[in-house]
């Protein structure tokens, strides 16, 4: 499967990190959370609007807005 942006991904979907397109204060910060390329996430749920998106990363549940998962690259897992 082809490489997709977090944002694209559905409630209960499992996926590895592949790159993380942002650069600067934007990239850090994503970079502190522990997304790094790599690791393995699972969404977890969505806020009626879309925004923000859950995650569940190695036990810990972290919230990213829309804007903030579009420069993550992730790869499906089956």
């Amino acid at each position: 499967m082809s490489p997709i942006n977090l944002r694209m991904l559905v409630p209960g979907q499992k996926a590895n990190i592949l790159k993380i397109n942002a650069m600067g204060e934007l990239g850090r910060r994503i970079r502190d959370m522990g997304l790094v390329p790599g690791t393995q996430l699972e969404v977890i749920g969505k806020a009626p609007l879309r925004d923000p998106v859950a995650l569940r990363i190695e036990g810990t549940t972290i919230a990213l807005r829309n804007s903030e998962a579009d420069h993550i690259m992730v790869e499906v897992m089956e």
